[in-house]
Formats: structure tokens, C-alpha cells, sequence
């Protein structure tokens, strides 16, 4: 009996089994760096809006980043200026929060004060981007409302997003948004009325 033998060069090879790749790749989150360079001009914008001082807003963008921080490795891909947005308006209420329980002491009035002829950063800021009138109006709000009109008329975000970030339904935005406005409203009509009585 004869055998053939074949030549291995000739003869035809089976393809190997390839390994297909997943299509979506693992989210990789941003680096500390460019979360920071990114957001940071945004967070402070918002945080400075809702507490309506510098030493707050700072406590609150250097809070939210420390938050960022901890759970950015968690941190499941989505709308991430959305995150950052509930982040600091939480931290906002909860500060808020935590004042309304504490009692402060103000100074006596016969206290030595020394006043600046410079304006300070905080009026600096006030002043470049937003009627401080409108600021004042704004921390008259009770917390609530002044996220809610914040995130709404200043950040711009939809009811939706506004919910989300609040953790509330859209019927309380949108009340917590008009009752806001209402209050905004009345608020600058009565420093209207009381500029209109100093000059006249």
C-alpha cells in the first residue's frame, strides 16, 4: 500500500480562531488634572451663585472636587457636568442646612472695624457678573428655590436635569421655580421702590 505524502508547504492551512475585541472599550475617567482644568471656573460659578459669598463658594468647589476625587474611579459614564451639578447643589442644601440649626452670635457694635477702600474679590466678582441687587434677591431665597432658580435662569439647565440634580419630582421644580421667581420678583420691585425713595 502506497501513501501519499503531501508537501506542507502546498497544503492548505485551517484558520485559527480569531478573538473579537469588544466593541465598547472601558470608560477610562479623566485625570484629577483635567477634571480640575476643566470644571473648576463652572463648579465655583454655581457654588458662588447658590451661597452668594466667596469663602462659601470656595468651601463648596473645594468640597465637590474632594467628592470627584473619592468617586471618580465609580463614577458610571454619563452626563458628567449633570454629576457635578447635583454634587455641589447637595453640598450647597446641606450647608445650608447645617446653618439653619446653628445659632450665631454677631459681634458687638462697638467693635473696632477697619474698612478697605479697595473693593473686595467678592465684590469684584459680584460686580463683573451679576446686578448685585439681583445677588441680594437671591440670598433673600430660602435655599430650595435659590437652587432651583440657579440651576434654571443662571446654569441653564432643563427641568428635567434640574430634577435629577435636586433628587425631586419635575411638578416640585417647577413650583420651587416659580415660587422663586415670584419671590425675585417682588424682592427687586421693593429695592426698586426703596432706590426710587433715596434719590427722590
Amino acid at each position: 500500500m502506497r501513501t501519499q505524502t503531501t508537501d506542507p508547504a502546498t497544503e492548505p492551512v485551517a484558520a485559527a480562531p480569531v478573538a473579537i475585541a469588544p466593541v465598547e472599550a472601558a470608560w477610562t475617567p479623566p485625570s484629577w488634572d483635567e477634571v480640575v482644568r476643566e470644571h473648576a471656573d463652572r463648579v465655583y460659578r454655581l457654588a458662588y451663585r447658590l451661597s452668594g459669598n466667596q469663602h462659601d463658594a470656595e468651601d463648596l468647589t473645594q468640597e465637590t472636587f474632594i467628592r470627584v476625587f473619592r468617586s471618580l474611579a465609580s463614577y458610571k459614564p454619563g452626563t458628567f457636568e449633570g454629576w457635578l451639578h447635583r454634587i455641589t447643589t447637595n453640598l450647597f442644601l446641606d450647608m445650608a442646612r447645617r446653618r439653619s440649626r446653628l445659632r450665631m452670635e454677631g459681634l458687638p457694635e462697638d467693635t473696632d472695624r477697619l474698612v478697605g477702600d479697595d473693593p473686595s474679590p467678592e465684590q469684584v466678582y459680584s460686580d463683573t457678573h451679576l446686578d448685585p441687587d439681583l445677588q441680594a434677591a437671591l440670598d433673600e431665597l430660602p435655599p430650595e428655590f435659590r437652587a432651583a432658580v440657579v440651576l434654571c435662569d443662571v446654569e441653564g439647565l432643563s427641568y428635567d436635569e434640574i430634577g435629577a440634580t435636586l433628587g425631586v419630582k419635575l411638578g416640585t421644580v417647577r413650583s420651587r421655580i416659580h415660587r422663586g421667581r415670584q419671590a425675585l420678583r417682588a424682592s427687586l420691585e421693593r429695592r426698586a421702590e426703596l432706590a426710587r425713595k433715596d434719590v427722590g
